[in-house]
């Protein structure tokens, strides 16, 4: 009876399309195409808006700002749907479970790594400036 329950559940989880991975989830992280903010005469444009990703999968992210505007960068939902290793900034690393925002004050630069955990659509943006264009998606599959 139990070999037939462990069959069954076997069976059931393929079926799923779940999956499980061996070893560490974090080690070798697909580099994503850079995202700055504050471009262009007004400052509001942005270099990238979508970012496609997968689950289980590891990334890193560096968004830079080119200091025109203020950016309080916010993804939420993306924020509430990932494992975060790490964000390093300004020579150091900042390892903390859950991230609210990234202030950029003036030119810097970050760089988040993470893997996101459930699927979904998640915006990001400059807080407050969205309506003018500095706002974005991740779609995680």
């Amino acid at each position: 009876m139990k070999t037939h329950f462990a069959i069954a559940a076997v069976a059931t989880l393929a079926l799923s399309g779940l999956a499980y991975a061996k070893g560490d989830l974090t080690l070798k992280p697909t580099e994503l195409e850079e995202l700055t903010v504050g471009l262009g005469d007004s400052g509001f444009g942005v270099s990238q808006q979508k970012y496609e990703l997968e689950t289980g999968k590891s990334y890193t992210l560096t968004i830079k700002s080119t200091g025109k505007k203020e950016c309080a960068w916010q993804s939420p939902g993306l924020f509430q749907n990932i494992f975060l290793r790490k964000v390093e900034a300004g020579g150091m690393e900042i390892k903390a479970v859950h991230l609210t925002e990234l202030e950029f004050e003036e030119e810097g630069e970050a760089e988040m790594f993470f893997v996101p955990i459930k699927p979904g659509n998640y915006a990001w943006y400059c807080k407050g400036m969205e309506e003018r264009g500095m706002k974005g998606e991740f779609i995680v599959k």
